[in-house]
């Protein structure tokens, strides 16, 4: 969506306000009042709206273009990575800024905050969402390669990750980064954050940076990379679940490097499944050590004991039959255990999962969770029943 069409909408929030994508027949009445290239680029924003109410609680409210949506992080998220700004003394800067979810989120933290993007529809949307939601914040259109961020008290930047091949100047091809996360790791800022993808190799991470990994529920969303003057430590694992009344919990733990590896035994009673977080931020000893758990496997991130393992940081089943895998004697246990529905997670074992599905499924009434993985390094099949609060 361009600069142009989004201008246009503003100034028309009649359209806006009518236009449903779903429905052909108000598209033809519309087209009446209104150019049918400015009737299907509303009902593309009203589509756009609907979809980013899972990010934003005034979505319908905001202007959004399709990469600026996909690109920027959820509401909980970029909230949980501007506390660390807010007691910054001076202005801060979000290069890459996009359509605004972390401009947002660093003005409601309290600093004076500027944002700069090329992009002038993900400008014209900065400045349209920072009023939605009550923030004061300047947005300027520029290559953030020409910005001097002298003066700047902290720097945030966001670059884009979906780019070609053939890419624009700047790009980082090896990952996929615009402008360069080289460039952006070099910026003369006393206090730096990048927004980097959660499968970012660690090897390209400066010494003295700290990497935190940011999961919502068991979604793994991205790594941030925070310069010395913010790390807390190598790496860190941060969780967010919802919680009541519309809030958020954040769960964050820093592992101890000095921390030896998880003991690995056969499986118990019970398993946890760790949230991705936990297991990029290389913190599963960490947690096994918390839970008193162990491994299952030295190369399987599986936790297990004889007792229930509740953490916010993972998954919590109970171990139903525990057996190598064959599909034969899996399927007799499945019979035995009334299974009807079965859930496969696979852990360290090729297969495919649809075909396994389709041979493991019975008549039963219970649902089940088929965990393939490998114990002390043979293939495995731990029947499970997942573990709710209720």
């Amino acid at each position: 969506m361009t600069a142009q069409q989004l201008r246009a909408l503003l100034a028309a929030p009649g359209l806006l306000a009518a236009a449903d994508p779903d429905d052909l027949r108000v598209a033809e009445r519309l087209r009446a009042q209104w150019p049918a290239d400015l009737v299907a680029a509303a009902a593309a924003q009203t589509d756009l709206r609907r979809r980013a109410t899972g990010k934003f609680s005034r979505a319908e409210r905001m202007l959004f273009t399709r990469a600026g949506l996909e690109q920027a992080s959820s509401e909980p998220v970029a909230r949980h990575r501007a506390t660390r700004f807010a007691t910054v003394d001076g202005t801060v800067l979000d290069l890459c800024c996009g359509i605004g979810g972390d401009l947002l989120a660093l003005g409601g933290a309290g600093p004076r905050v500027v944002g700069a993007d090329r992009d002038e529809a993900h400008a014209l949307a900065a400045r349209h969402n920072a009023r939605q939601y009550g923030i004061d914040a300047s947005v300027v259109v520029v290559d953030v390669r020409d910005l001097d961020v002298t003066g700047m008290a902290a720097v945030f930047v966001d670059p884009a990750r979906r780019v070609a091949r053939s890419g624009p100047p700047g790009a980082d091809r090896r990952g996929g980064y615009s402008p360069g996360l080289d460039w952006c790791l070099q910026l003369p800022a006393p206090r730096l954050a990048v927004k980097a993808a959660p499968g970012i190799d660690r090897a390209a991470v400066p010494a003295g940076w700290e990497v935190e990994f940011v999961a919502v529920g068991r979604d793994l969303k991205e790594a941030v990379l925070w310069s010395p003057a913010w790390s807390t430590g190598s790496s860190r694992a941060t969780v967010l679940l919802p919680s009541t009344g519309g809030e958020w919990t954040v769960h964050s733990r820093v592992p101890d490097p000095e921390l030896p590896p998880a003991p690995v035994r056969p499986p118990g009673a019970f398993l946890l499944d760790p949230s991705p977080a936990i297991t990029r931020a290389a913190a599963v000893a960490d947690l096994a050590a918390a839970l008193g758990a162990w491994q299952v496997d030295p190369q399987i991130a599986f936790l297990s004991a004889d007792q229930l393992l509740r953490s916010p940081y993972g998954t919590s089943y109970a171990v139903l039959a525990s057996l190598p895998f064959a599909v034969k004697p899996l399927r007799a246990e499945l019979h035995r255990l009334d299974a009807g529905t079965v859930e496969i997670r696979r852990r360290g074992l090729a297969g495919d999962v649809d075909v396994l599905r389709r041979q493991l499924r019975g008549p039963g009434a219970q649902a089940v969770t088929v965990m393939l993985t490998r114990v002390v390094n043979r293939p495995w099949a731990l029947v499970c029943r997942r573990v709710t609060d209720t």
